[in-house]
């Protein structure tokens, strides 16, 4: 099994149908190989380094693209939330350092470390298992220099997140390593995303916050969330806490739409194309507006 090779099987079958740009939504994803984050990079730039891999005895590898062979030079966006984490922000992290797509969704997980786990039962004759012992051997580096430990990728236009740093991610974690920084390697940005197209595309956004439906529920979902696990009281009141559970019970489906996993079966009642995951929708409603503009761009010239 490759996910790159995958990816690029599928890119090419999308290019066979023209299309205009590419939303990778890389919510939850927890991560993998360290190789597949690399060549799954490769798919979108033309050659250069991806991610630079610090040892515990101070040895620096800059792990590079080298296959020459991008797949992909479209407009491109990731969609990413709290739990994306390790392989997940290594791609992402490239993707943004190159400047290559924008990067919506909430903050990462943070996961800047590499371990290995080694089983414990090699090391004694017993017939019983005794367990494993996870080993923290280096630290992963962002091609700038910046660690992904603790602060994760900050995305290009940030979504509204019901999940505090303190209390989701590496930097929850009492024993984790510190953030700290490296120098910076040779890479040469694209000029698929600039400044302006950020400040930009905020701008879209905060619009899109003030007038979309899903938007304003999952924001209202968001604060229900956070107030309910503030509350460390139930009453003992029959009477009360049956009003309580019949208000919790008309607020369950907007809580649903904190659900961050892919929703692709759509509706029977909605619409062709309609999507009913508010990220989702709003990723691609940005990346349809990077479209827009680059055709508008390519056509005054």
């Amino acid at each position: 099994k490759s996910t790159s090779r995958d990816v690029k099987k599928l890119i090419n079958e999308l290019k066979e149908e023209d299309i205009d740009g590419l939303l990778i939504d890389l919510r939850s994803n927890g991560g993998g190989s360290l190789q597949e984050a690399v060549e799954l990079t490769g798919l979108f730039i033309n050659e250069g380094p991806v991610v630079q891999v610090k040892d515990s005895d101070g040895k620096l590898e800059v792990i590079e693209d080298e296959t020459n062979a991008m797949v992909y030079d479209g407009p491109l966006g990731v969609v990413v939330n709290r739990f994306s984490a390790s392989a997940s922000e290594i791609f992402s992290g490239a993707i943004q350092d190159y400047k290559r797509g924008v990067i919506v969704g909430e903050s990462t997980y943070g996961k800047g470390t590499v371990q290995r786990v080694i089983g414990l039962d090699r090391f004694l004759k017993s017939s019983e298992k005794v367990g494993q012992l996870k080993l923290t051997l280096a630290k992963y580096y962002r091609i700038t220099g910046n660690s992904t430990q603790h602060v994760g990728i900050s995305p290009d236009v940030n979504f509204p997140s019901a999940f505090d740093a303190s209390e989701y991610g590496e930097s929850s974690e009492p024993a984790a390593l510190p953030w700290d920084k490296i120098g910076t390697t040779k890479f040469k940005e694209s000029n698929n995303v600039s400044k302006h197209m950020i400040a930009s595309l905020n701008n879209v956004y905060n619009k899109d916050l003030n007038k979309d439906n899903q938007l304003q529920e999952l924001v209202t979902s968001i604060k229900e969330f956070k107030k309910a696990k503030q509350e460390t009281k139930v009453s003992l009141n029959e009477a009360k806490r049956r009003a309580e559970m019949e208000e919790e019970n008309k607020k369950k489906a907007a809580d649903e739409n904190m659900n961050t996993d892919i929703d692709s079966e759509l509706k029977e009642d909605k619409k062709d194309n309609e999507i009913e995951d508010p990220y989702l929708k709003e990723g691609a409603s940005l990346l349809s507006e990077i479209i827009t503009k680059k055709k508008k761009h390519r056509k005054n010239k």
